[in-house]
């Protein structure tokens, strides 16, 4: 066949007597030997409903290697779930985790010399983790997404995993009572899938469809869905055909391919966290792409999904209406694309897109050009005294373009955490939550926890939330985060003081503390570098090794 380039090395080398005997140990045969050894990478574990039915698609995804005739053979890699461990000290685990899955797949693809990947991811870091490790090994590879979970719902009105972090913030605040509140916790996510709005999950997962390195539907099918099991068996055969045209995921992950990635994300109103994880995946690429040119894609893009967080849709009624492919036919239709990158078919994306249906006529989901829900893209690149190499703002336009006002400081998530529930936090107020980035975390948590609770207390459109922490994709309201450089290593936001005004601002696309320069530079004199807050561990080893937010939080440069 020829297309066993790595594996032959182990499989049919006269001096690699024991490889071949142990090969033989787990079934294989002589003829075995001459087949393509594909790894399947399961990120699947029992804890997290996003990953609980993963180990179960792997083996749906191997029946199709058999019956292309090549040898899949599973092997498994960690996760943490994001809505498990948001607010806990677990959270700091949570970004670091996808760089050590990306390092665990290269490892055991490098290790055993397989020819292939296909990966078969669940949560947020799963999926740009996989997709580094595709492109540092650059053998011929496929992402395949568990899916999206199905909605809960609760007297008519349908519930997600925000659902249940906003019922806290009620609660505090006294709107509903504790039978209500447990009824939404009991209901809100009904069994397996990823979290169900346009979180980092959903967002990632459509973003690498049009990006080219998953199969069409990926993204939209849902996780306890027939369409599912009947993709991963599609996925396993279509290795074949990578393998014969030699298609590598160099060929695929282009200038050209990482735009309409971010394009979607646009049109989507997706995550913030696709800005971290996509820089990391075009260094990964070797491809020149940077925070300019999410704003330069922003400025030139609208953003048409009416999805949760700031919407009212989930992913499953994405699927219900045509699926992602019939997003992206409606941008190819309208130049919105690169129609001509090629993919994981061995066909370009217009090419998969010809025999497509398009989104279903009446349908709620995705606005028409003529009726954005805002003109131009909702993440915005920030720059200014506050964020010198820049920050990144979720503005759905439903917050208005501009905030000003005091801040009110907080050195950490918990601390910020306790000022809301004890009502310190007053409308008008700018909260700064620091020392939360990559190195001060460190890990750099999401604040779900936080902007949920202001949600929930009725401050959504009253109060604004600046950190050098992350926001997780379920997060609404006036933030900006991603703020480099970072407390830890001496960047403004540690230098802020209670009431220094803040001016954000979507328009100019600035980021500022109203205080001279010089005070600023007096400030930064008397300043000290707190210490670490791990001294060994996975996560001091973290800090000692992570670029900053602007660079993608990469560990391995």
């Amino acid at each position: 066949m020829g297309h066993n380039r790595y594996s032959k090395t182990v499989t049919q080398d006269p001096s690699q007597p024991a490889a071949q005997a142990m090969l033989h140990a787990i079934g294989l045969t002589d003829d075995d030997f001459e087949k393509p050894l594909i790894g399947i990478a399961s990120t699947g574990y029992e804890g997290n409903p996003c990953n609980m039915h993963l180990n179960d698609l792997a083996v749906e995804i191997k029946k199709g290697t058999e019956e292309a005739d090549l040898i899949g053979l599973i092997f498994n890699t960690i996760g943490v779930s994001d809505g498990i461990s948001m607010g806990t000290p677990g959270m700091r685990f949570s970004l670091p985790s996808r760089d050590i899955i990306a390092d665990s797949m290269e490892t055991v693809m490098g290790g055993m010399s397989y020819d292939g990947m296909l990966a078969v991811v669940g949560c947020d870091k799963n999926m740009p983790g996989s997709v580094m490790a595709m492109l540092r090994l650059n053998r011929p590879s496929i992402m395949v997404y568990g899916g999206t979970i199905a909605s809960g719902c609760v007297a008519g009105k349908k519930l997600d995993i925000v659902s249940a972090f906003e019922a806290w913030g009620e609660k505090v605040a006294g709107t509903i009572n504790e039978a209500e509140y447990k009824e939404v916790i009991q209901n809100a996510c009904p069994g397996a899938g990823a979290c169900g709005g346009m979180y980092t999950a959903n967002t990632m997962a459509s973003a690498i469809e049009v990006l080219g390195l998953s199969l069409p539907y990926n993204s939209s099918n849902p996780a306890e869905s027939p369409e599912k099991i009947d993709e991963c068996v599609a996925a396993g055969k279509a290795m074949q055909l990578l393998l014969e045209k030699d298609i590598k995921p160099k060929d695929i992950v282009t200038k050209k391919s990482l735009e309409n990635a971010i394009r979607l994300v646009t049109v989507l109103g997706g995550s913030t966290n696709a800005v971290l994880h996509f820089l990391a995946i075009a260094r990964a690429a070797e491809v020149d792409f940077t925070l300019a040119d999410f704003q330069r894609i922003s400025d030139t893009t609208p953003f048409l999904a009416d999805l949760k967080p700031s919407g009212k849709f989930l992913m499953e009624d994405v699927h219900r209406v045509g699926g992602i492919p019939a997003v992206i036919k409606f941008m190819l239709d309208n130049n919105m694309l690169h129609g001509d990158c090629i993919t994981v078919t061995g066909k370009t994306l217009s090419e998969n897109m010809a025999d497509v249906p398009s989104l279903k006529d009446g349908q709620k989901v995705i606005r028409t050009l003529d009726n954005p829900i805002k003109e131009t893209g909702h993440i915005r690149i920030l720059f200014g005294n506050l964020a010198a190499d820049g920050a990144v703002a979720k503005i759905t336009g439903k917050e208005g373009l501009s905030f000003e006002g005091p801040a009110r400081v907080y050195d950490g998530e918990f601390a910020a955490n306790a000022g809301i529930k004890s009502g310190e936090v007053q409308k008008g107020e700018v909260v700064v939550i620091r020392y939360e980035g990559p190195k001060g975390g460190p890990g750099m948590p999401e604040m779900l926890k936080p902007t949920a609770a202001i949600m929930g207390a009725g401050l959504g459109k009253e109060v604004a939330l600046i950190t050098d922490g992350r926001f997780s994709g379920g997060t609404h309201g006036f933030v900006v985060g991603h703020i480099t450089p970072e407390a830890q290593l001496g960047g403004a936001i540690g230098l802020v003081n209670n009431g220094d005004i803040i001016r954000i601002d979507a328009e100019t696309n600035e980021l500022q503390v109203k205080i001279t320069d010089a005070e600023l530079e007096a400030r930064r004199a008397a300043w000290e570098t707190p210490n670490l807050k791990v001294t060994k561990g996975v996560l001091y080893k973290y800090a000692q090794s992570v670029a900053t937010a602007s660079e993608g939080c990469v560990t391995d440069e």
